[in-house]
């Protein structure tokens, strides 16, 4: 669960109100300061996952990007910011953001090829809020890793699926395609990857991620 902390504030309040060296963590959404849950265990084995992949992914092809640890994106004049699960930064673009090198925030779609949020049960704010704004942004890839199927049946299926939504960007809008895992057709997921736009040889499939914290 989330909880929020019902206080109006702006961007740049809440950038200087951040405490340092806590094990809690905060988001603002529109101006609401937000405590975010404590992820358990199979959504931080998750996360580690996919970013494990994504990093020798880039860095085989050698291309100037990096995953940094604790990066705030921010949309262009909104008074959110947010903390993405996976976040891949271009650095060849940092120069143009003007927030990087004194607060390590990044406000340009260009700047980020692929951003990542793993489902928790504040899922409403992946599906919605962070979709939109990422959307708005120009951000051309992002991924919902929805693991544990905590998400809405409009998104998922009924009865609920753990699915991995790729939402690519094309003409401004986000195409989406699901990826999903069954008993049913469990041996043909595990050949099927995950079409990523940023990393088309990405050799993933759906089966991994979902396994990956039940190792």
């Amino acid at each position: 669960m989330t909880q929020a902390i019902h206080k109006p504030v702006t961007f740049e309040e809440f950038v200087n109100w951040l405490p340092e060296n806590t094990a809690v963590r905060y988001e603002l959404h529109n101006g609401s300061i937000v405590e975010m849950a404590q992820p358990i265990g199979e959504h931080e084995e998750v996360k580690g996952f996919i970013a494990r992949k994504v990093t020798v992914e880039f860095d085989r092809l050698n291309l100037p990007y990096m995953i940094p640890n604790q990066a705030i994106v921010r949309p262009l004049e909104k008074d959110s910011g947010y903390f993405p699960d996976v976040l891949v930064l271009n650095q060849a673009n940092l120069v143009n953001e003007t927030l990087w090198k004194k607060e390590s925030i990044v406000s340009l779609g260009t700047t980020i090829p692929l951003i990542i949020e793993v489902v928790s049960t504040n899922w409403r704010d992946d599906y919605y809020l962070k979709y939109a704004d990422y959307e708005e942004m120009g951000i051309s890839e992002y991924w919902i890793v929805d693991y544990a199927a905590l998400g809405g049946r409009n998104f998922i299926g009924n009865p609920k699926q753990a699915t991995i939504s790729i939402c690519n960007l094309v003409d401004g809008e986000y195409q989406i395609s699901k990826f999903q895992d069954s008993d049913v057709w469990r041996q043909a997921a595990e050949r099927l990857r995950i079409i990523s736009q940023t990393f088309p040889e990405l050799n993933l499939t759906p089966t991994q991620i979902f396994q990956a914290g039940l190792v």
